[in-house]
C-alpha cells in the first residue's frame, strides 16, 4: 500500500470516529444513550475526548464549552451503538491542560461523570 493510499485511509477513520460523536444539551430522547457531564473545576471544560482503547481519541462537539459549575448532557450518535460499553474519557481545559484519562461504563443508567 502506498503512502498516499494509506494517508487517505488514515484521513477517513479519523473523521469517521469525529463525526461519531454528537452533543445534544437536552435530555436524551427514548433509545438514546445519554450521560450527564459536570465540570466542579475552575476552568471551562472545552472539549471532551473520548477513546475505546484509551490511545485513540475522538471527541464531542462542547460548542463553547462547559463552565465551572455547569452540567451538559451529551447523546452517543447512533453509529456508536455497537461499540464497546467501557470508555476512556477524558478533559480539556481552556488554559490548555487535561485531566487524566478516565474509564466509564457508558451502558450504566443515569451516568454523570464530573470533573473535579
Amino acid at each position: 500500500m502506498n503512502l498516499h493510499t494509506r494517508i487517505i485511509k488514515t484521513v477517513a477513520l479519523v473523521c469517521a470516529l469525529l463525526l461519531s460523536f454528537v452533543p445534544n444539551n437536552a435530555p436524551g430522547a427514548e433509545g438514546e444513550y445519554s450521560f450527564k457531564v459536570t465540570n466542579k473545576t475552575k476552568n471551562t471544560i472545552t472539549k471532551l475526548l473520548a477513546s475505546e482503547d484509551g490511545e485513540k481519541y475522538g471527541f464531542f462537539d462542547i460548542g463553547k464549552g462547559i463552565k465551572p459549575g455547569e452540567t451538559m448532557t451529551l447523546v452517543w450518535d447512533k453509529s456508536t451503538d455497537n461499540g464497546k460499553c467501557k470508555q476512556f474519557f477524558k478533559a480539556v481545559y481552556d488554559d490548555g491542560s487535561e485531566s487524566d484519562a478516565e474509564e466509564f461504563d457508558f451502558c450504566e443508567k443515569d451516568l454523570e461523570l464530573e470533573f473535579d
